[in-house]
């Protein structure tokens, strides 16, 4: 009798962790690629430093997430992921108290428009999807010294997002 309760008390435990035991960290779906080649990023707005920080960030997390591995030429690659920067803006959120003509913080807006291509059969797997981020700037310290600090964050943001598009199970 005093050996049934403790199997008894283990025994929910036990199946518990039983539950467990083909979890799996991480998104389960793999791509149908293998490898990957990251065409230079192109920018048709007006900020000319974003394809260097975007083309470097995307390159970044996709290494990072290891699902692919990245190639230097489009011949060596099964697939081709091409991403233009089309979209560059901000809109004004919230106003100086002291001079409501004046902004003090800016919604700033970075969009692409990304294809990825099927080296093998020829075709796209999407086109032209767009894919954008939008994070606040504070003008305390100066419009332009606050925009060229929020870039490198809009571009780690929005390369997280692009990889997740290409990668993820569509």
């Amino acid at each position: 009798m005093t050996f049934r309760l403790p199997v008894l008390a283990l025994l929910p435990v036990l199946l518990g962790l039983a539950g467990c035991a083909h979890y799996q960290l991480g998104t389960a779906g793999q791509p149908t690629f293998a490898t990957l080649y990251v065409a230079p990023v192109a920018n048709s707005t007006l900020l000319p430093q974003a394809q260097a920080v975007v083309s470097t960030q995307l390159r970044e997390a996709l290494i990072r997430d290891g699902r692919v591995t990245l190639v230097n030429s489009p011949a060596a690659a099964d697939a081709t992921l091409t991403v233009v920067i089309r979209d560059y803006h901000r809109e004004v959120r919230a106003v100086r108290e002291d001079d409501t003509g004046l902004a003090r913080k800016f919604a700033v807006t970075l969009g692409t428009a990304c294809t990825l291509r099927d080296n093998r059969s020829g075709r796209d797997l999407f086109t032209d999807r767009p894919v954008s981020v939008t994070r606040d700037a504070f003008t305390d310290g100066g419009q332009l010294q606050s925009e060229y600090q929020l870039l490198p964050l809009l571009a780690e943001a929005l390369a997280q997002k692009v990889a997740h598009t290409v990668l993820d199970v569509w």
